[in-house]
């Protein structure tokens, strides 16, 4: 079908209203239609290849690299927080207990979360909320069995709206001070790890359109008292996702998924579309952690010591790269120099060299010196602890060499004993904990669209109103939009790991006062 009978005028002038093109809309109904080739695992990444493990007394070393590095007035660097997204999966068995016929707890979950009230950071903000809805104090409601009352104010618009509130703008920990946000626990974190000579803090967060101003409004507000705390100046800056990174969908069919209007759908295309954002970031070095990983200041020090950690393996191993990389240019390389390099790639980024290319020194310099000029990302990784995610591991590439990546269980021919048995024997897990270069070594910003995999993307199964639809979810950010980057695996402790996936996670001792 060709794309004119495909689209309808209306089609196309919503189309353009989204930034996206005839050709992008054609070849997305296209993939959709004929789905994407599986990768080919060659093994898990492990301390024997692929994951990168230092001694304790070799840690020190890289953070005063990392420390080195910040006190360079060139230094530029900005931490960067996925943040979009409303927090309602956080209350899932919320609202299924709402929309239950049962007045007490009906599940585990539900009543561990009634039995534990006062240890929520938001407890005295919804004790204000019951008050002033319903007239009666948490312990009264509880006392009269009113615990639906309680969670209608904690999730509906006229209480505190958790249920459409963004992760960010959530209250986690409990201080004297009062109670701290998600987002404010990244304000102390950069101020920890991130502060620049001059004493800036660079964080640029990913914002949902519909919160975009309390996101700002609330960290105006809470700025202030973090540069005083700390003797800072933060930078903050906010984008959303682009429309024209939206993508479309089919229903079971495989035509075309209209509303009920007859309009086309547009979904999200995933955290994969952050990749642009990333791009127009003005930094020469990046961390990346999603809003929900923080944790209480008590417990902040394996955090930071840790980022600082991979921000000095990220300099050593850039250094490195790059005086590979002037020597490349400097003309033709000896035939020792090539072999050290190319010994290089392979132990260190598990960055085979096909077969093909080492008999001619020129055809195998050329290629070194594509391999090497790219962006370069250090990825920390904990061991597996049963938490649903991607996981590290080393491919087989088109070219016929390997490379390191992080990978969904989508992403794999599951049908494939062989390659299933290696997905789950994986014994390390992607815990969204990256520091990432973005310049090359003569300073120049690279194109970040030039080494995204488009073919990594995937199909999703999906509702609608109760109907069917397959959407495409774009390459993953630290997926495929990262596929073709210079990557290092590093472990790092299970204790720099603290997500908050569902409300009661808040429960655990990491995300407890003292």
């Amino acid at each position: 079908m060709t794309a004119e009978a495909l689209f309808s005028s209306a089609d196309l002038e919503q189309l353009s209203q989204h930034g996206i093109s005839l050709e992008e809309a054609t070849r997305q109904v296209e993939d959709i239609r004929s789905g994407f080739p599986y990768l080919h695992i060659l093994a898990s990444a492990s301390l024997e290849r692929g994951i990168m493990r230092v001694e304790r007394e070799e840690e020190a070393r890289y953070m005063q690299a990392w420390e080195d590095y910040l006190g360079d007035e060139k230094a530029n660097v900005c931490k960067m927080v996925p943040a979009s997204g409303a927090a309602s999966r956080m209350f899932k068995s919320l609202y299924a207990f709402l929309d239950s016929d049962s007045a007490e707890p009906n599940t585990p979950e539900v009543q561990r979360f009634f039995d534990h009230l006062p240890s929520f950071a938001f407890y005295d903000r919804l004790g204000e909320v019951c008050l002033r809805n319903s007239w009666k104090s948490i312990p009264k409601l509880l006392a009269q069995g009113e615990h639906k009352t309680i969670v209608k104010n904690l999730l509906l618009e006229n209480g505190l709206n958790y249920g459409a509130m963004p992760k960010g703008l959530l209250q986690f920990h409990t201080y004297p001070k009062g109670s701290s946000t998600a987002a404010e626990e990244h304000l102390v974190e950069g101020a920890l790890y991130a502060r620049d000579a001059m004493g800036r803090v660079r964080i640029h967060f990913t914002v949902s359109p519909e919160h975009h101003t309390a996101f700002e409004s609330h960290l105006e507000r809470a700025r202030l008292y973090y540069e005083d705390k700390y003797g800072v100046t933060y930078q903050l800056s906010y984008s959303e996702q682009m429309p024209a990174t939206d993508t479309l969908a089919l229903d079971a069919e495989g035509n075309l998924f209209r509303r009920e209007d007859g309009g086309l759908l547009f979904r999200p295309g995933g955290h994969g579309a952050l990749i642009n954002n990333l791009a127009a970031l003005d930094a020469d070095i990046v961390f990346i952690k999603n809003i929900d990983n923080v944790v209480p200041d008590h417990l902040k020090g394996a955090t930071v010591m840790y980022k600082k950690f991979l921000g000095g393996i990220l300099i050593y191993l850039r250094r490195r790269i790059f005086d590979y990389l002037r020597q490349l240019e400097r003309g033709k390389a000896s035939h020792s120099a090539l072999m050290e390099i190319a010994s290089f790639l392979n132990n260190t980024l598990c960055t085979s060299v096909p077969e093909e290319y080492m008999h001619d020194d020129k055809v195998l310099q050329d290629w070194l010196y594509g391999k090497l000029n790219r962006p370069i990302r250090v990825c920390g990784m904990v061991r597996n602890q049963g938490e649903p995610g991607g996981g590290p591991f080393i491919i087989r590439e088109a070219d016929g060499s390997s490379s390191l990546q992080i990978l969904e269980s989508t992403q794999i021919n599951m049908a494939d004993e062989h390659q299933r048995t290696m997905l789950q024997s994986g014994g390390y897990f992607n815990p969204v904990d990256l520091v990432c270069s973005l310049r090359n070594h003569h300073g120049d910003r690279y194109d970040l669209q030039r080494y995204i995999n488009p073919k990594t993307a995937f199909i999703a199964s999906k509702s609608q109103g109760g109907r069917e639809l397959k959407a495409l979810e774009r390459p993953g950010l630290w997926n495929g939009a990262m596929h073709d980057w210079n990557t290092i695996f590093v472990e790092v402790p299970i204790e720099t790991f603290n997500p908050v996936k569902e409300v009661n996670d808040l429960l655990r001792p990491e995300h407890q006062s003292k």
